[in-house]
């Protein structure tokens, strides 16, 4: 890292986060060891206790903590931009979030004045016990929702981002401009299919991929055997970018809890045990207005999906300590979002009795238990998923429900999902506009989901296999545009899905023809 890749600043960061780490007084503790073997003479003490942390696997453990960093971290520019830039650079996409975070705290209030409930209150000592006892099977007696309602869902969103609008930009019919055609209007840079193809080559449709062909030249049993065999000697190494690497061409079913742990560099140790134990003590002391949100949305969503609704106990296990973990607030400094700020009983606009509410500063929205839900099938264990989850959600997640000029937040996205289907799928994109449906309102709640709900679970997974290997999330778009890279298998559900959905936005004066027989089923999927 002395190249002149990496700045002196960036190189220090890393330092300073490698310090205030747990690995730093765990290799503290192993090079004592070392130095206390009989066996290791002073004129080779330097070397002696180098090898002895190498033959320990230390050395592999401090390279996955720096291969972490690198990839939870850009690179910073010199010099320096001020931290709100870090944040986000464009001034008018800046305003548009805050103004987005105020609606959204402005519905919050609205129901807590409503219904005449606190945003947070001490549980009393009875219902503490209640729910120490019932931890487990938290779905079986929930609060009274009938009155509780999502803050706001993915279509609000989408009426937030086709309204912004550049004040510097003026397209024009004269040389040098260009049309944006759809509904998306702020020009930001997306990448071409050149360039998809170039980043994604390892899933060239002659490429066999776990999971989706599993059969090429080579019988499906023989690449499977053959990926499971190289799968062992990854899993092994315990490299996470070697993990990434493989996982480019999909994970096989029974290792993929184990790579996706080595590629998010998740270890899950007494600390993290302890610390999940602190964030339930939590839950079970205090109520939060953002526990009923929860409670609603996996009402609402997993618990009526029939792959899911098994997994609702799970769920309240790691979305209500996810409400309350601070760790989560760290992703704010390169989210253009900001925590939602709320202030102590009779204390209000005095800013040193401000806290962040809920404590992880994420108010969530319909849909967001389901960024959980497919990671149910993975792991056994409730603080391996809390984990895995909450290390998704602040390196991707987060970035389809801020509004930011990020290639990969929701924004790009979008742009990208139109650019590759009027440029590949025309006559698709055509068939949608001429019936009053425009793709991207049809598709914007699946790309904000990142497809969990709207495909099966073993796509979802494949799916989200390839977020982690390829660190984009660019590939949410592309399963829409059919570049030749991806294998058709993995585009057909989504353009099935589109061309199916199409029909609902027909007004009733252009449906001239009786229904078919088919027509209550797809009446039923459109609602």
């Amino acid at each position: 890292m002395g190249d002149s890749n990496y700045s002196k600043a960036y190189i220090q960061a890393l330092i300073d986060e490698l310090k205030t780490s747990k690995i730093y007084t765990d290799l503290q503790c192993a090079a004592q060891v070392d130095l206390a073997k009989p066996t290791l003479r002073l004129s080779e003490l330097k070397k002696g206790v180098l090898n002895g942390l190498v033959n320990s696997g230390w050395d592999r453990k401090l390279r996955n903590a720096i291969y972490r960093f690198l990839q939870t971290n850009p690179k910073l520019q010199a010099p320096t931009p001020p931290p709100e830039h870090l944040k986000e650079p464009l001034v008018y996409l800046r305003k548009a979030q805050q103004s987005w975070e105020k609606r959204i705290l402005k519905s919050l209030n609205s129901m807590c004045t409503e219904l005449n409930i606190p945003l947070a209150r001490k549980r009393p000592e009875k219902d503490q016990k209640e729910w120490a006892q019932k931890w487990t099977e938290l779905g079986i007696d929930g609060p009274d929702l009938s009155q509780i309602r999502p803050v706001y869902a993915p279509k609000d969103f989408l009426e937030v981002i086709i309204g912004l609008q550049n004040p510097n930009y003026h397209g024009s019919d004269t040389p040098g401009f260009y049309h944006l055609w759809g509904i998306v209007q702020v020009p930001l840079k997306v990448k071409d299919i050149d360039e998809l193809r170039l980043q994604y080559s390892d899933m060239s449709i002659n490429q066999c991929q776990s999971g989706i062909d599993d059969a090429q030249d080579i019988p499906s049993e023989l690449f499977e055997q053959e990926r499971v065999k190289l799968g062992k000697k990854v899993i092994s190494a315990n490299h996470g970018p070697l993990a990434q690497e493989f996982s480019k061409k999909g994970c096989p079913t029974s290792m993929r809890a184990t790579l996706w742990c080595q590629i998010l560099a998740i270890e899950v140790d007494e600390i993290d045990i302890l610390y999940y134990e602190q964030l339930k003590t939590n839950v079970l002391q205090h109520e939060l207005l953002v526990d009923s949100l929860l409670y609603k949305d996996v009402k609402l969503t997993a618990t009526n999906d029939d792959q899911y609704f098994v997994f609702e106990d799970f769920l309240y296990q790691v979305l209500l300590p996810f409400s309350r973990d601070t760790h989560v607030l760290k992703h704010f400094d390169y989210n253009s979002a900001s925590p939602p700020k709320s202030y102590i009983r009779g204390r209000l606009g005095m800013e040193e009795f401000a806290v962040n509410y809920p404590p992880n500063g994420v108010i969530p929205f319909h849909g967001f238990a389901m960024y959980v839900a497919p990671m149910c099938f993975l792991f056994k264990e409730t603080i391996t998923l809390y984990y895995v989850f909450r290390e998704m959600y602040i390196r991707y997640f987060f970035r389809l429900h801020s509004i930011s000029s990020h290639p990969q937040g929701i924004v790009g996205l979008s742009l990208l999902f139109e650019s590759l289907l009027q440029t590949h799928e025309p006559d698709l994109f055509f068939h949608l506009k001429s019936v009053g449906c425009h793709p991207l309102k049809v598709a914007f709640k699946w790309l904000v989901r990142a497809f969990s709900g709207y495909l099966s679970s073993d796509q979802v997974l494949l799916l989200w296999d390839r977020i982690l290997a390829y660190n984009s999330m660019e590939i949410l778009a592309g399963r829409f545009g059919g570049f030749n890279n991806i294998t058709s298998h993995s585009i057909d559900p989504v353009k099935s899905l589109l061309q199916m959905k199409a029909p609902c936005f027909v007004h009733g004066a252009q449906r001239t023809k009786r229904p078919g027989a088919g027509s209550s089923q797809r009446e039923a999927f459109c609602q």
